[in-house]
């Protein structure tokens, strides 16, 4: 392959960057039941729908265009919990009125100056696995599907930095690096169902991110076509440059509403050659906290360190009375055996016993399975996890008081958390809950006692992460589901964010009704 051109500096001829679609397609976390033709719309406000003459224009453009009842509705959900019950009830949260695959950034760029023309929102998505209703259609418009343009565009090994079209899915990228000997080190737990544009929409975040980073640590650069059709370039292929504000920041985790990224350019590493696994139990979630503070402290990033309080550690290990705390790395042997004996002091000196190194290899096998979801929703229970990040020195009081805050509700099932990221500022802790109706009744076609749980456990935890001046989302981002909280949760900020929205989509067409912003074409009806 030929060396990664600078970011600045566009290729010759857009239209050939791309290698192809995607050898992995979307897929729901369930049925909808009945007809996906006939499904219903939970959500959604004033419709702009592109009429017969913009539709035979965006069909000229683009190599694809569908206005299937059944794939617009398929395209209108994502992973988002609450809309499996939805789906279970004959719903999708939203429809598009037409679905565009374009096949480059030149046709990205000819339906967006075409759609801007119009006033016709544009709704950017891919895999869809987003779990906060970011990639819904609640407007209608356009849905714009990226995932035909995929693969490695470039990869300069020496400079260890590849650049990669936007629809690229997790597997099928990292197949391509370590075919050359080579990892972007990203694994999260949506790794089969989402792609490189998706990570970089919501600031996504890997299981090993304490070794390598989040997605905004991995990328270098970026394509991005306004919502008039021009095409920007961001950031540059030399490192630590000094050339004004990092304009690439502002489009990471945009999710969408400034633009669509069509490419990136990526750090890489290369292949780790071993790897190292324990575990321990701590007296208490707050010793185990510490432990993984003073780890940090000392200097040593362990790709994986992974805490989990003693309802989630019995609940999904068997390990009763304990806090666990699961420990990977994977580096030269030298930097294992120094970070292992680190992690041991810390871990052993804070009180901690030494457990079976094989409850690694169970998280392993289960990290990714999230088959247990749809069951729950078929059942009637109520569940899903919301992740934050706070600083060390609030983190323990910060979980007990979420956790209470979730146990308080009538209908709580299950309040736990785990740490699942951690930094030598702080860490991410996901909470779970499940709740089911007191009176064991429930029907997703009126699923008014479920959604008021759902909003109560979620209003909740967002007030309290407030409150502790955290932050109220570590990786999934905000999409429809956590826009109410985002104004409260940056204060002034938030109107310099606004700013920047209309500055780069006057007209408003760009994933409409995401990040809280400010939107013309009316209010969500949710929740």
């Amino acid at each position: 392959m030929k060396p990664a051109s600078p970011a600045g500096e566009p290729p010759e001829d857009r239209a050939q960057q791309h290698v192809g679609a995607a050898t992995i397609a979307p897929r729901a976390p369930v049925a909808i039941d009945g007809s996906p033709e006939t499904a219903s719309e939970r959500l959604g406000g004033t419709r702009l729908d592109p009429d017969p003459a913009l539709v035979g224009r965006l069909s000229a453009i683009c190599d694809e265009l569908t206005t299937s009842p059944a794939e617009l509705a398929e395209a209108g959900r994502d992973w988002w919990p609450i809309s499996i019950g939805w789906a279970l009830g004959g719903q999708v949260p939203a429809r598009a009125a037409a679905l565009a695959r374009p096949g480059s950034t030149d046709q990205v760029s000819g339906v967006l100056a075409a759609c801007n023309d119009a006033g016709v929102p544009i709704t950017p998505l891919a895999g869809r696995s987003g779990v906060c209703g970011g990639s819904v259609p609640v407007f209608g418009g356009v849905a714009l599907d990226t995932t035909a343009m995929s693969g490695v565009i470039d990869l300069d090994h020496d400079s260890l930095v590849a650049r990669v079209a936007a629809g690229t899915f997790g597997p099928d990228l990292e197949a391509a690096l370590r075919a050359e000997g080579l990892t972007l080190g990203h694994w999260p737990q949506s790794m089969d169902l989402s792609t490189l544009g998706g990570w970089i929409a919501c600031r996504g975040a890997g299981q090993y991110s304490t070794r390598y980073g989040k997605i905004e640590d991995m990328v270098l650069g970026l394509e991005v076509v306004l919502a008039d059709g021009r095409v920007v370039h961001t950031g540059t292929a030399s490192p630590r440059a000094a050339m004004g504000p990092d304009l690439t920041q502002v489009f990471v985790g945009s999710e969408g509403t400034f633009g669509v990224v069509t490419s990136a350019w990526l750090r890489l590493h290369p292949l780790p050659p071993a790897e190292t696994r324990r575990a321990y139990g701590f007296g208490s979630f707050a010793d185990g906290l510490d432990a993984c503070r003073r780890i940090l402290r000392a200097g040593s990033t362990p790709a994986v360190l992974r805490l989990y309080d003693p309802a989630e550690s019995e609940r999904n290990f068997g390990v009763t009375g304990t806090s666990l705390l699961l420990v990977l790395d994977e580096a030269e042997p030298a930097i294992l055996e120094a970070t292992d004996a680190i992690v041991d002091r810390e871990c052993i000196g804070g009180g901690a016993s030494r457990l079976d190194d094989s409850l690694v290899a169970r998280w392993l096998a289960h990290r990714n399975d999230v088959s247990a979801l749809a069951p729950l929703y078929q059942s009637g229970v109520v569940v899903d996890t919301i992740e934050v990040a706070g600083r060390w020195s609030s983190l323990s009081s910060l979980y007990e008081s979420c956790v209470g805050a979730l146990g308080e509700l009538e209908g709580t099932l299950v309040a736990s958390a785990h740490q699942s990221h951690s930094y030598l500022d702080g860490a991410c802790i996901y909470f779970t809950f499940a709740g089911r109706s007191p009176d064991g009744s429930f029907s997703w076609k009126d699923a008014s006692w479920e959604e008021s749980y759902y909003n109560a456990a979620w209003r909740a935890v967002m007030e309290v992460v407030t409150d502790y001046g955290a932050a109220i989302s570590h990786h999934h981002g905000i999409g429809l589901n956590r826009s109410r909280f985002l104004e409260p949760a940056i204060g002034e900020s938030f109107g310099v964010l606004s700013s920047i929205k209309r500055a780069l989509d006057p007209k408003g067409i760009m994933n409409p009704g995401k990040l809280g912003l400010p939107c013309d074409f009316g209010e969500v009806a949710w929740p």
